[in-house]
């Protein structure tokens, strides 16, 4: 007896439901998947993916996947992110950022059966790597500067004598190295340069105020 076809429309409709669910865990809901929905979620990927033609949605799914991504962090991650400043707005990237890895977890459980087949026979990215990416390309990108600005003020502040949370610079430090996916690039580019450059004007700053400030020997202790 052959197996029902399951449509696209249909199929997703079904998917929706749980991406929806995960995204309402990720915003503080203390609901859970139970070992039923989870089995549940994968086999309607599977079964999707299975089809004869023209009713194999691997191509489709595999987009779908990667939109998912993209509309929470279009609608959800990104005003959050915006709404804040300063540190509350480093706090609130790293929180995200925590939250953006649980969500490709869960999404690539739920998809895994593309990235057993499909995926590695178009030699296309992995789940997780398309997952990585889209956080990468929605938020990193289109926020690098103002992010880099409010570590190196943090950064400043902590050159003056004034208190930071270390814990919090390496944690958004952290991302910029993550986010590479196991290249220092993003690193270098988004934040080592910019640092460099800080580093600079600040120390030339400095020297110009011990001149005028400072007598000779003074002056030459401090640099």
């Amino acid at each position: 007896m052959e197996r029902k076809v399951i449509e696209l429309d249909q199929g997703w409709d079904y998917m929706q439901k749980g991406i929806t669910k995960l995204k309402r865990i990720l915003e503080g809901s203390v609901e859970q998947f139970n070992s039923e929905e989870y089995m549940m979620l994968y086999t309607t990927i599977y079964n999707m993916c299975t089809q004869k033609p023209p009713h194999d949605y691997s191509q489709q799914l595999y987009d779908k996947y990667k939109d998912s991504f993209e509309e929470y962090i279009s609608s959800t991650v990104l005003p959050a992110i915006r709404e804040k400043h300063d540190e509350f707005m480093l706090r609130e990237l790293v929180k995200r950022w925590g939250n953006h890895k649980l969500m490709v977890r869960w999404l690539s459980r739920f998809f895994h059966y593309l990235d057993r087949y499909f995926i590695a026979r178009r030699s296309l990215p992995a789940l997780n790597e398309v997952g990585l990416t889209c956080f990468r390309s929605l938020v990193c990108f289109f926020r690098q500067n103002f992010d880099t600005f409010c570590i190196l003020i943090q950064i400043d502040k902590e050159r003056e004598g004034e208190q930071i949370d270390k814990a919090l610079l390496k944690n958004v430090l952290d991302i910029f190295v993550e986010i590479g996916m196991g290249q220092m690039d993003c690193y270098e580019q988004d934040f080592e340069a910019p640092m460099l450059e800080d580093t600079g004007v600040y120390y030339s700053h400095k020297a110009s105020s011990w001149i005028l400030d400072d007598s000779c020997p003074a002056y030459m202790l401090k640099v």
